[in-house]
């Protein structure tokens, strides 16, 4: 059972829309859903968007810029969705393609004539659906029907197979011509000239005619017809010359007939024969000669053919299709993959493209490969570009009025940057005027609580308290190792709020993705606290290992949390950027897994060394 198909313009604009009857939901905030996450981010590779209980199939038809929508309870398993969002999209374009091309898009919410198109198709998907595959019984399958007497083999049947057989051989023998009696040169076989072009056929054709030709007229001489020259005797090396024939000849003297010698005889009729062979094959070599030329006239043609047919295929006359963007699609695959992208996302964004761009009409002289690469950059850029504000001095400033502190929470593996990261971020945020709190909430690694009391040291020499009128700029709070971090993070919290701090860092320790207990402590840290942003520092050398960090990251805050908003990942920091060149691929990874922005890049090693990122800079860089 269906709940609604709409068909929308990609500028907004419905078109045509239908709710099945005893469906009472409002479907607009399923569609916004999907038009943000989906079309909007570049995400249009599988086809199946999931909004809590309700899953919405979607094709694109980037021909006329329109997307056609079916939604249905995702617990309901239904084969025939796929088969009629084809049969409505053909249907709605072959009946309004006129309309379409002049750009007059109407509502059409009123056509009872397509809605009881609509009906009709959806019926014969339902029948379709609902055929079952009956098994045949044994009596009635064809081997049943078998008898002994197909068994018995009839001789003569088996004498004409094998006269066939031995027909075939001898054509296979010949592919290229056969010789009949009359000295007239059969065509090759049957199956051969299926695979022919027309034209390599005509020239056949001709071929045959004038070979035909020659041999009648060598007929109506009375001349004997050129036999197929066999296999050439080996000549050895000092094997002896014609000369030396007469000193190495012993036989008999000739005898004299009618006053000439039988030897004389011989090299007259071996004259004459020769005389006519040599005319056959001037004519054979005069005709090779006009084929030869014909074939060069053919091969001319094809040339220049082939030449405008590379304008053909640029000129923007037909749309492109699957199949022609799949070698440009597989090479950018590969290339994307080279660049440190994990290779599930590389394919996703490739088959998000090929949605994108299939059916689309190519532009004048505009290549398959340059389009597919301009609509990856767009996409990339798109995917990179956050679809929420995350400006970190204006939710200070906002919380600041509020009279409570802004808190940030850093989680991630281990080894990754995440205390040095927060001192950079820390240092940030007091150039920017605002008193800071480190909570020193990592009681797990030795060292980790001394880390962070020499970063606040340094931080305050940089920020001495006559820079922030007598008040010291960052303080430290810790309760040392082995104490509960929710409970640490809690009161650094309260603390702040009392020594009127503006932001609070929180620094957890280093976790692996598969480590239950650790990924448990940290999702009751962030369900007790709820923290204004949630940031998961990641390194930029992974490539394929942050798919996995991320969706177990955000999954394990999901699972443990025991609310039922739960909180998951709000950004990304990214750090050791200045150690991968060009292969950046690990921000489109992080990126387009969670959705969530990169909030800043970690440059270099010194308190200064953090930028925000730049998407183009990163997409040119990819792609070069």
């Amino acid at each position: 059972m269906l709940d609604f198909f709409t068909i929308f313009s990609k500028g907004g604009l419905v078109l045509w829309c239908y709710t099945f009857q005893g469906v009472k939901t409002n479907f607009s905030e399923p569609i916004n859903a999907l038009i943000k996450s989906v079309i909007l981010q570049e995400r249009g590779g599988s086809a199946l968007f999931n909004h809590g209980a309700l899953q919405m199939k979607y094709k694109l038809d980037n021909e006329f810029e329109l997307v056609f929508v079916v939604g249905y309870q995702k617990i309901l398993s239904l084969l025939y969705v796929d088969k009629f969002i084809d049969d409505v999209h053909r249907t709605f374009r072959d009946r309004y393609r006129q309309k379409l091309l002049e750009g007059s898009l109407i509502l059409l919410t009123t056509n009872f004539d397509f809605e009881s198109m609509f009906a009709k198709m959806l019926r014969n998907a339902e029948e379709t659906k609902t055929q079952q595959v009956v098994m045949k019984k044994f009596h009635e399958s064809d081997k049943a029907k078998k008898t002994v007497k197909s068994l018995v083999i009839d001789q003569n049947k088996k004498d004409g197979k094998e006269t066939e057989n031995k027909a075939n051989v001898i054509k296979k023998g010949s592919p290229k011509s056969i010789t009949n009696g009359t000295g007239s040169v059969e065509s090759s076989p049957k199956t051969q000239r299926e695979t022919e072009s027309p034209e390599i056929a005509r020239n056949r054709e001709k071929f045959i005619q004038k070979r035909t030709k020659v041999a009648k007229a060598t007929m109506k001489e009375g001349k004997k017809a050129p036999e197929r020259k066999g296999k050439l005797n080996r000549v050895w090396d000092k094997g002896g010359t014609a000369k030396d024939t007469k000193d190495l000849d012993y036989s008999a003297p000739p005898t004299m007939t009618n006053g000439h010698s039988n030897e004389q005889v011989e090299k007259e009729e071996l004259t004459e024969e020769q005389r006519a062979l040599c005319r056959n094959i001037r004519a054979l070599d005069d005709d090779d000669e006009d084929e030869e030329i014909e074939e060069l006239e053919v091969d001319e043609k094809k040339s220049s053919g082939g030449f405008f047919s590379v304008f053909r295929g640029l000129v923007g006359a037909k749309g492109l299709t699957k199949e022609a963007l799949q070698p440009a699609l597989d090479t950018m695959g590969d290339h994307l993959i080279a660049k440190n992208v994990a290779a599930d996302i590389a394919k996703k964004m490739c088959d998000s493209v090929a949605t994108k761009l299939e059916g689309k009409v190519l532009g004048t002289f505009s290549t398959i490969a340059y389009t597919v690469k301009q609509s990856l950059n767009e996409s990339l850029v798109q995917i990179l570009t956050p679809k929420r504000r995350v400006d970190i001095l204006r939710d200070v400033l906002e919380s600041q009025r509020a009279g409570k502190p802004y808190v940030i929470t850093f989680c991630g593996v281990n080894g990754v940057g995440k205390s040095t990261n927060l001192a950079k971020i820390c240092f940030w945020l007091m150039e920017n005027g605002f008193r800071v709190l480190i909570a020193a909430c990592d009681t797990f690694r030795a060292g980790a609580v001394e880390q962070l009391r020499t970063h606040t040291a340094r931080l305050s020499a940089l920020h001495p308290p006559s820079m922030h009128g007598g008040r010291e700029s960052v303080h430290l709070f810790e309760k040392g190792y082995g104490k509960d971090a929710a409970g640490i993070a809690m009161q650094a919290i309260n603390t702040a709020r009392e020594m009127r701090h503006d932001v609070v860092l929180v620094d957890t320790a280093g976790r692996m993705q598969d480590n239950e207990p650790l990924m448990r402590a940290l999702a009751k840290l962030i369900a007790v606290n709820s923290p204004d942003l949630v940031l998961f520092v990641g390194e930029a050398l992974v490539g394929n290992e942050a798919v996995d960090q991320l969706v177990k990251f955000n999954q394990a805050l999901a699972d443990h949390s025991n609310v039922q908003n739960p909180r998951t990942i709000d950004g990304i920091v990214l750090t050791k950027f200045d150690t991968i060149d060009d292969k950046v691929g690990a921000a489109i990874s992080m990126t387009y897994t969670t959705g969530q922005p990169i909030v800043f890049v970690g440059t270099g090693q010194s308190y200064p060394d953090l930028r925000s990122l730049n998407a183009k800079a990163v997409v040119n860089a990819l792609l070069k």
